[in-house]
């Protein structure tokens, strides 16, 4: 009789062989969890039965095995005599019964690819709690396809849907050679495409693309795929990292960020005012009035080298890891081994104070009190000068995809220029004061907050009427359909005390960003955030897309004179001779 029992618990409800009657979803033999929980409910109906008198454990048995043998319809017509015959509290029990055994896992049931569909609509909280269900859910809410689009979502961008952003956490360097490496050798990614992902093959402005396993343990070729996209962003490392623990490393710098938490380091050395500064993944350069410029390790927090030669002040840096470039009042430009600390090379630039340089890839631009701007070109060997501001110009920045320049200048203005027509294409007239620094902004930048969208920008931002957009930069651009545009965007700061978003298609200042109590000194800014210090001392954070300020930095006693920033640090350089190094590592808070 128990034999009988068991055998019918077993079946459960299962379809007798022969009968032609599809598995359902509770007795499906590959689901191995439920089986082992009806096994669970098996044993005790097996010691409640124990407890009845043999005669009523046999006709209770009869009863099941009538009911595990029994056609559809007649299941059904018992169910219909047995309920009637209920009082309120038996319906009561068989309802409270019946919610736990009709849930059902979908996950269990439906195709991994569904189901990774599913969860690629959760955001990363909810994505850690499903991990928390079971070992198949955590083996979905894991995998690398999920947290590949979580990364894209967010990383070195602001979401559109959350409006959260991370960090990109990968040195400029690295950076470019991910980009040559990704084009000689895109990763697949065909699974991924085929959940519906959208056909991206960068993160941000430089990203990954993933290929990986689910429930199963990936395939060597999967593996290969998965280390070959890898190597391309995270150079220095042999090993594979799932996304999920490279989303968690930038989730805890943004929170850092976010909360302003960070590890202060206080760099001394300089005898006179720090003018400028550049980092540069680990190491940072400075440069003072004292004429000296000083290389500096922040992991160590310890000064490397100290670089003399020049006659003044030192008013611009440029540091790619390998070689430095410096700007001086004394009118000359040098290059140095920063290895070896010797002057590669000297350039006799300007007939006034340098004041400005940028270096992009084989283009130099530096500025001067002098009014010019010179372009020196390494690979063509040509070298030319532009003209137009009426005072000193006190920056430059190129964009090399449009090989176009922005420059500031005591002037209270701003002018962007051609490169390749040598001409000045616009002139931006707004600020009241001595314009001091102009970025461009990043290209696919969305701003919120703006003055005066005008219709220009909305065509440009829908690529709509390209040739009109195209004729207000000029002739160099109208002509050249294949040229890229400049950035739609360019920020500048100034000593009237403000912040400017400008629109480079119409010349019209969009936005006004107003926060410091005296002169705004220099401006440093990433996909994220703008960074600007002030002569009140202090240097201020804003959010790139709305312009708020999120956060105000008090480590100087004098003028902020200098900025800069990565994905995890901001340093600050200051008349009372000192750095100020806001590290937001994880590791290091």
């Amino acid at each position: 009789m128990m034999a009988s029992l068991s055998a019918s618990l077993r079946d459960g409800g299962a379809p007798a062989q022969g009968s032609g009657r599809p598995f359902c979803y509770r007795h499906r033999p590959d689901l191995v969890y439920q089986r082992l929980a009806d096994e669970a409910s098996m044993q005790v109906l097996q010691q409640k039965l124990e407890s009845l008198p043999p005669d009523r454990q046999q006709l209770i048995n009869s009863i099941w095995t009538f009911f595990s043998s029994a056609p559809e319809m007649e299941r059904y017509l018992t169910l219909d005599g047995i309920l009637a015959q209920c009082c309120v509290s038996q319906l009561s029990y068989v309802s409270t019964s019946v919610k736990a055994l009709i849930r059902i896992d979908f996950f269990a049931v439906l195709p991994s690819e569904i189901s990774l569909r599913v969860l690629q609509h959760l955001d990363a909280m909810t994505l850690c709690k499903a991990a928390q269900v079971s070992r198949l859910w955590k083996a979905l809410a894991d995998d690398d396809i999920i947290w590949y689009r979580m990364c894209q979502q967010h990383i070195n961008k602001k979401c559109s849907r959350c409006g959260w952003s991370l960090p990109l956490l990968q040195a400029p360097r690295q950076r470019q050679q991910a980009e040559n490496s990704s084009a000689d050798k895109p990763c697949p990614r065909d699974r991924y495409q085929s959940l519906g992902g959208p056909d991206d093959s960068r993160l941000g402005s430089h990203g990954p693309g993933s290929n990986s396993s689910y429930a199963s343990p990936p395939t060597d070729h999967m593996k290969g795929q998965r280390a070959l996209h890898h190597h391309a962003i995270e150079l220095d490392t042999t090993h594979t990292r799932p996304w999920k623990e490279v989303y968690k490393e930038r989730l805890k710098v943004g929170l850092n960020w976010k909360h302003g938490r960070y590890k202060l380091i206080v760099l001394e050395g300089h005898t006179d005012s720090v003018m400028c500064l550049q980092i540069h993944a680990n190491f940072m350069v400075t440069g003072s009035y004292d004429a000296s410029i000083k290389l500096w390790n922040l992991s160590s927090e310890s000064l490397v080298r100290t670089f003399l030669g020049h006659a003044a002040g030192i008013r611009a840096l440029q540091f790619d890891g390998s070689k430095i470039v410096s700007g001086s009042l004394d009118e000359t430009i040098k290059i140095w081994n920063c290895q070896t600390g010797q002057c590669l090379l000297t350039i006799p630039s300007h007939s006034g104070a340098l004041l400005g340089l940028d270096l992009c890839g084989s283009i130099l631009a530096s500025s001067s009190t002098d009014k010019t701007i010179k372009i020196w070109n390494f690979e063509d060997k040509e070298a030319f000068t532009l003209r137009g501001h009426k005072d000193g110009v006190n920056s430059v920045s190129i964009d090399t995809a449009s090989r176009t320049i922005i420059s500031a200048s005591d002037d209270f203005t701003l002018r962007l220029w051609d490169l390749d027509t040598r001409q000045c294409i616009r002139v931006f007239e707004g600020h009241c004061g001595q314009v001091q620094q102009a970025l461009f902004s990043p290209v696919a930048t969305e701003y919120s907050h703006l003055l005066d969208p005008s219709p220009l920008a909305d065509h440009a931002h829908h690529q709509h009427d390209t040739q009109l957009i195209r004729s207000t930069y000029g002739s160099g651009f109208s002509a050249c359909p294949e040229r890229s545009l400049p950035p739609l965007y360019v920020i500048s700061g100034s000593l009237d005390n403000t912040l400017r978003l400008w629109n480079t298609s119409s010349g019209a200042c969009v936005r006004v960003d107003f926060g410091h109590t005296e002169g705004v000194w220099t401006v440093a800014m990433d996909s994220l955030r703008v960074v600007s210090g002030a002569g009140d001392s202090s240097a201020k954070v804003w959010d790139l897309i709305t312009g708020t300020c999120q956060r105000t930095l008090t480590g100087h006693t004098g003028p902020v004179t200098c900025v800069g920033l990565t994905d995890s640090i901001l340093a600050t350089g200051s008349d009372d001779c000192r750095v100020v190094v806001y590290n937001f590592k994880p590791d290091e808070v």
